[in-house]
């Protein structure tokens, strides 16, 4: 019988996650997925040696669970970058270790490239196709070509666009993550603070999340003991910012891309409003805006799965000996 399955295994950051996908239909057989937000919540943020160890205990139960699928894998698609060491390096242990047991072929993945294919997870990928990718880590425009080549247009000189929602949080002690906790405050909050848009009058055409996460300190400490309606204007002022600062610097690589298609991905990418704003920039230019399903924004094995399949067929494989974990990012090309 031929082998009509790729297993992914994503484990870059907080998340323990391995999906099995059909290789010709895309269908999604298995999907499974074990949080950490729980024992990072009281912290803040990810302990990194917390991540490492839950990884060690999540990733083997989760694969007890597709055992019955071991005789279909035709290719491991492993995620080894870019992400924190400690935690890709869990996943990339297990995927040797399968593909030495049971004999399967590795394919390492970048977990950014997955973002993009979590567009396209259960059909064809089609470009070309300009990305917005705004996560805890990374915030990035690209510029994808009909031959799949990618070219980054801009990106954060320091902090991204989800880690600024994260760290305005911890700010205001509301744990961790700290994505949805601001949306749902903003949406009962009032733009009191006003804060200055980043960059605004700047012709540079990167992000900037650093002085506007100031601010909110400043507007914070002003406050001296926070009332749930500080918690809220502030929320409110600062998502404000923080969106328009996407979009205009976003509008103004538009006027020149002039994308027909595009999608934005990443965990952040599951903010309403955000998406919203990219609803009308994309009507103004007559553009199809494409997103992925909010339970596959952040990051999971079935994107690295839906990757592994483009690069299983093209004959992508690496070699045990050279399947290396890359806490930063490589360059973004399949």
């Amino acid at each position: 019988m031929e082998k009509n399955l790729i297993l992914g295994i994503e484990s870059s950051c907080d998340d323990s996650s391995i999906a099995l996908i059909d290789i010709k239909t895309y269908n999604c057989v298995e999907y499974l997925k074990i949080s950490q937000e729980k024992e990072h919540c009281e912290f803040g943020g990810v302990v990194p040696e917390l991540a490492a160890r839950l990884h060690t205990a999540a990733l083997p139960k989760l694969l007890e669970k597709i055992k019955q699928h071991f005789d279909n894998i035709a290719a491991i698609a492993v995620t080894n970058m870019p992400g924190l060491s400690v935690s890709l390096v869990g996943g990339v242990s297990m995927a040797k270790a399968l593909s030495v047991s049971l004999n399967i072929p590795l394919i390492e993945i970048n977990h950014l490239l997955g973002h993009i294919y979590s567009l396209f997870l259960d059909c064809e990928a089609k470009f070309p196709l300009g990305v917005l990718l705004v996560s805890g880590g990374h915030t990035m425009v690209l510029d994808i070509d009909k031959d799949k080549n990618i070219k980054i247009v801009a990106k954060t000189g320091d902090d991204s666009f989800g880690e600024s929602f994260d760290k305005v949080a911890k700010m205001m002690n509301l744990g961790y993550p700290g994505g949805t906790v601001i949306e749902n405050l903003a949406k009962n909050g009032t733009n009191k603070y006003n804060f200055t848009i980043p960059l605004l009058h700047d012709k540079r055409v990167e992000y900037s999340f650093s002085g506007l996460k100031n601010q909110v300190r400043l507007a914070i400490e002003e406050c001296w003991d926070l009332s749930q309606t500080d918690k809220e204007n502030i929320a409110f002022s600062f998502q404000k910012a923080a969106i328009s600062h996407i979009m205009d610097k976003l509008s103004k690589i538009y006027e020149v891309k002039k994308w027909k298609n595009f999608g934005v991905v990443g965990g952040a990418s599951a903010n309403l409003v955000l998406r919203q704003n990219l609803e009308k920039l994309c009507s103004k230019f007559s553009a199809n805006l494409l997103t992925a399903p909010l339970k596959y924004c952040s990051d999971n094995a079935l994107m690295i799965a839906r990757v592994g399949v483009e690069k299983y067929k093209m004959g992508k494989f690496i070699s045990y000996q050279n399947l290396e974990i890359k806490p930063k990012i490589d360059k973004l090309c399949l």
